[in-house]
């Protein structure tokens, strides 16, 4: 009887949640740097599932972010990457302390890209690259939150999204702050277990260079940093040694940003100071963030936010710990922008941070199927099933054979032709000039251009000959550059349409 039970005991070991191993018990010769060995690697390669499923999924992720890198012409923000990024090392950080929304490192880096080219492929590079490395990073995210299983799932989750798609092929630095915020929760995950002085200082370094990358990744970073606090509340209070390694990631985190902490107090209090004159404000900044995660799909959208809870939930029923940092990782950051929103413009693609905790979330929703059908191949199935969600998107389904951005380069091609000697071509806001002159230049197609962003100043835009045309390229940004409205009513009193690009309106004087 003994046995038998003792059988039964093994078979339940074996297929019950707390195994669901995809490797079948193989365990890597490589558990640390010095283990990494030719022959450790090619034994993980044969034998290790999750090391053949990662390195498929980072392949893939390669392949889907540098195919087709250079199809979409740069748009307003990215053409204002290479307006700064022109400029020397010291005149990009001047730039940064006399107003520019965006930190430095990012342009540092374009900067030195640009030794190697200006074009679209090299300016969007480090992007995708960046969404190739992040993939591997969320494995490791998922596996040190949960296990392996989760890793893998959020892995696929994360290869196959439309969002860090798009991102990743955008010469902006979003990827790279994701980058920086997900190898940071890594190491964040690894302290919280070990108490390593090494970890939380690496966990301090990596969020301070997602700072440098993005100002918004602080949302996420602040928050791993209090959810770290509260939990060390109770052994602080017996003994202050405790609290020395969180010291160590702030004093790390703060060195390395001080001179960017005093520019960003700044830039807050003057960004703050007019309201958004664009953006999403309130919950629809919650609601679209969840719906470009998903992959712009509505429908989508509320199947991962459900799966998402279940996970959640799974997450308290195996560590309440873990329920609430699942939790407090997605509420604090949407609770900050929904009250940011009203004050400064607000977009989901400063919340791709969230990709992560999202995917996890998401990834979890396995275990409560893998209860009731007791059977590794449910991870192969529940990630098969996602990606091909994510995959069958429209979005995704159009992204490499439609334009996803403004077509500056077709329009440019355009005025070429069109334009004749003398002609004026008037832009509407004049900052896009910058997407514009990338592609075209005046003295070659012998035009004057004037830039535009009043009724005023378009009233004043007079052409140099009786017998020259007057050409009007507006954006939709003209309803931020004014937000009255004085501009779009001249412009429809004036001029007649032409014809529409992707996100551009062409006219000529009535």
């Amino acid at each position: 009887m003994a046995k038998k039970r003792e059988g039964r005991e093994d078979r339940k070991k074996k297929t019950g949640d707390t195994v669901c191993d995809l490797d079948n018990g193989y365990n890597s010769g490589i558990q640390s740097i010095g283990g990494i060995t030719p022959a450790a690697v090619k034994s993980l390669l044969l034998n290790s599932h999750y090391a053949q499923l990662l390195l498929s999924l980072t392949l893939v992720g390669a392949i889907l972010r540098f195919f087709n890198l250079g199809y979409n012409s740069l748009w307003l923000d990215e053409a204002s990457t290479v307006t700064f990024a022109r400029l020397s090392i010291p005149e990009i950080w001047q730039a940064t302390t006399g107003g520019e929304f965006n930190p430095p490192l990012f342009y540092w880096i374009e900067h030195i890209m640009l030794t190697f080219g200006n074009n679209e492929v090299v300016l969007r590079f480090i992007p995708a690259l960046m969404g190739v490395l992040t993939i591997p990073l969320v494995y490791y995210v998922g596996k040190e939150f949960m296990d392996r299983n989760v890793g893998i799932i959020a892995a696929a989750l994360c290869t196959f999204s439309p969002f860090l798609l798009f991102y990743s092929q955008e010469a902006r630095a979003y990827s790279l702050g994701l980058f920086f915020v997900a190898f940071a929760m890594v190491f964040f995950l690894k302290a919280m277990k070990s108490d390593s002085m090494i970890h939380w200082a690496l966990f301090g370094f990596l969020s301070a260079l997602a700072f440098w990358s993005h100002f918004y990744t602080l949302v996420i970073i602040g928050t791993l940093f209090l959810y770290a606090l509260a939990v060390k509340i109770p052994a602080i209070w017996k003994d202050l040694n405790a609290f020395k390694p969180l010291v160590a990631a702030g004093a790390v985190f703060a060195v390395v940003c001080l001179p960017l902490i005093l520019v960003t107090i700044q830039l807050f209090a003057k960004r703050t100071a007019g309201g958004p004159t664009f953006g999403i404000q309130g919950i629809g900044i919650i609601l679209e963030t969840f719906r470009q995660l998903s992959g712009y799909t509505t429908w989508l959208m509320y199947l991962f936010v459900i799966l998402f809870v279940i996970g959640v939930i799974q997450a308290f029923v195996l560590d309440r710990h873990k329920g609430i940092l699942l939790v407090l990782l997605m509420v604090l950051p949407f609770a900050i922008s929904w009250f940011l929103s009203f004050r400064i413009p607000m977009s989901p693609r400063y919340l791709i941070v969230l990709a992560p905790v999202f995917f996890v979330g998401i990834a979890l929703a396995y275990k409560p199927l893998f209860t009731f059908i007791n059977n590794r191949g449910i991870v192969y199935a529940f990630m098969g099933v996602l990606v091909l969600l994510s995959v069958t998107t429209p979005f995704f389904l159009n992204y490499y054979s439609s334009y996803t951005k403004e077509d500056w380069r077709g329009l440019s091609q355009q005025m070429y032709t069109i334009a004749q000697p003398g002609d004026t071509i008037v832009l509407v806001p004049g900052y896009v000039a910058q997407p514009f002159d990338y592609y075209y230049s005046n003295t070659s197609g012998k035009t004057l251009e004037y830039g535009a962003s009043t009724a005023e100043q378009l009233a004043a835009v007079v052409p140099a000959g009786t017998n020259t045309t007057v050409y009007y390229i507006v954006t939709a940004d003209i309803s931020s550059a004014d937000p009255s409205g004085d501009t779009v009513k001249w412009l429809e009193e004036h001029v007649r349409g032409i014809e529409v690009t992707p996100g551009i309106y062409l006219f000529t004087s009535g």
